[in-house]
Formats: structure tokens, sequence, C-alpha cells
């Protein structure tokens, strides 16, 4: 009998070692997962819109909002950059996909040479690449409050 209750007190234990590592994974999940899950989206959107004629309804409608296009390009490589930062759960592969968004600006870029109104711009280039690196920048800090938070 007194061996049995030994058993039992080290299945518990065992059991409630492994406990306290999934409740961390599935609270880390509830951030990590959202946050990748608007990266993609907003990828989508950036595509789309990088692509799209420059008479299209959508392209005509931003075009109204009067906004310098450099700072939109800034704005949307910055965002781009920053959720993978903070998104993925390997601080490096977050960087390098972070990082990788400059690449899908040059390709974006390029590919307007074959959309109708739209044309090759080296300053949207470096825009975006400004936009990489500030992102990339700031999602470091970010990253390390959000997991002092996530560990609270």
């Amino acid at each position: 009998m007194v061996g049995d209750d030994r058993r039992n007190e080290s299945q518990m234990k065992t059991q409630q070692d492994y406990a306290a590592p999934a409740r961390r994974h599935a609270s880390g999940r509830a951030w990590h997962t959202p946050i990748l899950f608007l990266w993609g989206v907003l990828i989508g959107c950036v595509v789309i819109g990088s692509l799209l004629p420059a008479a299209s309804p959508v392209m005509v409608a931003i075009g109204r909002r009067h906004i310098w296009d450099k700072l939109q390009h800034f704005g949307a490589y910055l965002a781009l950059s920053i959720l993978p930062v903070i998104g993925f759960r390997d601080r490096h592969r977050g960087l390098a996909a972070g990082l990788s968004m400059f690449f899908l600006g040059v390709v974006l870029e390029l590919g307007q040479h074959f959309s109708p109104g739209r044309a090759v711009e080296l300053g949207d280039v470096i825009a975006n690449g400004a936009g990489v690196s500030c992102g990339t920048l700031a999602g470091l800090p970010i990253r390390t409050l959000i997991a002092k938070i996530a560990i609270l």
C-alpha cells in the first residue's frame, strides 16, 4: 500500500509538471495566432494593392485620400515586418520573416511593370526598405514586452 501511494504521488507530480507548460503554451497560442493571421491578411492586401491596375476602383479610392505614396509604402512595410517579429515564437524566424518582407516589396515593385498604369519606382523600394528596417527594430522591444506580460 505504501508503494502504491508513492507511485500515485510521483504520477501526480508528473501530471502537475506537465500542466504548467501546457497552460503557458495555450496562453501563448492565444496571441501568436491572431498576429500571424493578421500578417497573412496584410500580405494579401499588399500583394493585391501592389499589382492592381492604376485605373482600378481600389487604386482610385486610395488616390483620393491624398496620402503621400512613400508614406503608404513605409507604413505598409512597417506593419508587414513588425507582425512576424512579434508573432513568431522563435525570435530568429520572426526576424527572418520580417526582413524577408523587403524582398517581397522588391518583387512586387518589379511586378508593377506588368500592371497597366503602374510604374517601377526606386523611391518606393527605398520607402519599403525603411519601413522594414523600422518595423523589425521596433518589433524587438515589443516582442520582449509581450513576452513579459504573457509570463505574468
